[in-house]
């Protein structure tokens, strides 16, 4: 995935929260209903998972160092699990605990209309960051369902913004669901009941991208598809008889590592090995541009002797 089409998605989904962050507040004050405070808040995390995202880029962009030798890419992966962090503890543990609040001691709606009127405002709004987010999505998503893009992305923006966005949406609706029935039937417990729902939506979504950013976080190898391009480049090499084994490791969602030993003819001078494992690498990457750090290890083939270690 390009970082500029993720960049583009996080922007459109920053500007859109924070300005329905602030229509909301105001509803609130108007309203008084803990559904449009959730809510709120949930605009506010959004607003700082965004601002998380856009730093976690700007960090990983740095070069190498003595420390980090293989550079900063991961610091996407770091940043995209605060995210999760961050709704989790902000956005569904707050809506959670208002939403009980309200339930146990309810309060009557004054001024619902700025509720209604905000909601509608802020769903436009959701509505025009997810079409940039699917836009941006479709353009590296290829031929994957939306659940796949979602769990075999290296690059954790996308899915996030999608899933944050996807979240704000039905998020809204339950708010419009608990004010509207608030005011249908005069109980405004269902405000809260409305509160909660967003809550325990927050607490799911927060769960699921928890649990993809660590997978990257402890490292992901690269996909089946980049694999075999990897292994046939690698085969194609003329002074490589065979892959003895493999290993590939993101250091990045732009950068891959590749690690493999590789078996060569006993007759190859010293000089045909390193001319070999040369050109086994411009293979390589001339089919995986991201495949940045490439170690080859030589090796007899040892495949048909009987004390051999394959």
């Amino acid at each position: 995935m390009s970082a500029g089409g993720g960049t583009k998605a996080i922007i459109a989904a920053l500007v859109a929260n924070m300005a329905i962050a602030v229509a909301k507040f105001v509803a609130f004050l108007f309203t008084g209903s803990s559904s449009m405070l959730a809510e709120s808040v949930h605009s506010v995390a959004d607003s700082g998972n965004q601002a998380l995202l856009l730093v976690g880029g700007k960090r990983a962009a740095r070069g190498r160092t003595p420390e980090h030798p293989f550079g900063y890419g991961r610091e996407r992966y770091f940043y995209a699990f605060v995210v999760a962090v961050v709704l989790f503890t902000i956005g569904a543990v707050f809506s959670l605990y208002e939403g009980y609040h309200k339930i146990s001691h309810p309060e009557e709606l004054t001024s619902p209309q700025w509720a209604f009127g905000v909601l509608i405002f802020a769903i436009i709004a959701e509505l025009f960051s997810f079409r940039t987010a699917i836009v941006e999505s479709n353009l590296v998503r290829g031929s994957q369902s939306w659940v796949s893009f979602i769990r075999r992305s290296k690059s954790p923006e996308l899915p996030v913004v999608l899933l944050e966005d996807l979240g704000a949406l039905v998020g809204l609706i339950f708010a419009l669901f608990g004010v509207t029935m608030a005011v249908v039937t005069g109980e405004p417990v269902w405000d809260g009941i409305g509160t909660v729902m967003i809550g325990v939506l927050l607490a799911i979504i927060a769960v699921i991208l928890a649990i993809e950013t660590k997978s990257l976080l402890i490292g992901e190898g690269a996909g089946p598809e980049v694999e075999r391009q990897i292994r046939t480049a690698l085969e194609s090499a003329p002074e490589v008889t065979r892959i003895i084994h493999m290993r590939t490791l993101h250091l990045g969602p732009e950068e891959l590592l590749v690690a493999a030993k590789i078996a060569v003819d006993h007759d190859d001078t010293a000089a045909e090995v390193a001319r070999g494992i040369d050109e086994a690498e411009q293979r390589i990457r001339a089919q995986v541009p991201i495949a940045r750090v490439i170690y080859l290890e030589p090796d007899l083939d040892r495949s048909s002797s009987p004390n051999g270690n394959p």
